[in-house]
């Protein structure tokens, strides 16, 4: 998206566009090729669902053709994961680069270890708590406002719960996995859909995503970067990092592997 004027303006593609993506399927292609996109636009041309739908169909609320409405679709699929992985804005990975990712996200922690490490915020253990994950670090899958209550957030407790969340996807220990409607006491769905939150553990296994601490966070970098260029050669060092680079667990300010 851009902004003129004081507006925001959706980039999107044009209709004959050969790269155009028309269906949810088409997305999920593509996600599974490039094995990372990012829903709107960003530092690298071309890097995101935005640029290759046409802008009117996004909201539209047609779920064959709105790329938002795509979102609930390819959430529940599981060869891909959803969430705030791109500079806190959200975004796909495939199941396939996902240990990567989360590997070099992570660098080096799973959640109990940032917890032994006194690393993790106490907001931070208190939404991962109520998830219940077991050794294997898979729990329950909430909707956000009712993790949002049994955390203890909102009023009269803890304060800045979509903060804390999205800091969690962005370092791997939390996905999107739906978006469900809210039920009342007939058991009637209504109102808006809202997301389901849960652990990449607990949707594909312990065993799958620590298959990537096989490599050292550097490695997983370097790779990811690489895949990244593979598909956008023209993309430079500091805008892959804007795009896919955030301060990991255990630094205390730029992370050393942004300066590869």
């Amino acid at each position: 998206m851009e902004t003129i004027n004081g507006e925001w303006y959706m980039l999107g593609c044009a209709a004959n566009d050969p790269l155009r993506l028309r269906t949810a399927d088409d997305l999920a292609s593509l996600i599974k090729k490039i094995g990372f996109l990012p829903l709107f636009s960003n530092e690298i041309p071309g890097f995101s669902v935005e640029e290759r739908t046409l802008p009117q169909s996004w909201w539209c609320g047609d779920p064959s053709s709105d790329p938002w409405e795509w979102r609930q679709i390819l959430s529940r699929r599981k060869d891909i994961a959803y969430g705030k992985f791109y500079n806190k804005k959200a975004g796909y990975v495939s199941k396939k680069w996902f240990p990567s990712f989360a590997n070099y996200r992570r660098n080096g922690y799973d959640f109990d270890a940032l917890v032994g490490d006194e690393l993790a915020s106490y907001r931070a253990r208190k939404i991962m708590s109520a998830l219940e994950p077991d050794e294997s670090l898979a729990g329950l899958e909430m909707l956000s406002f009712e993790l949002k209550q049994k955390a203890g957030f909102g009023k009269g407790g803890e304060k800045n719960f979509e903060g804390i969340l999205t800091e969690l996807e962005m370092q791997t220990y939390l996905l999107v996995s739906d978006f469900r409607q809210k039920k009342n006491k007939k058991g009637e769905s209504y109102g808006w859909h809202i997301a389901a939150i849960e652990t990449p553990e607990t949707k594909w296994g312990y065993d799958y995503i620590a298959g990537g601490y096989a490599e050292t966070p550097e490695e997983s970098w370097n790779r990811i970067v690489k895949q990244i260029r593979k598909h956008f050669p023209s993309a430079d060092d500091g805008s892959i990092r804007k795009v896919l680079g955030n301060r990991l667990p255990g630094e205390s300010g730029r992370s050393s592997l942004h300066s590869l």
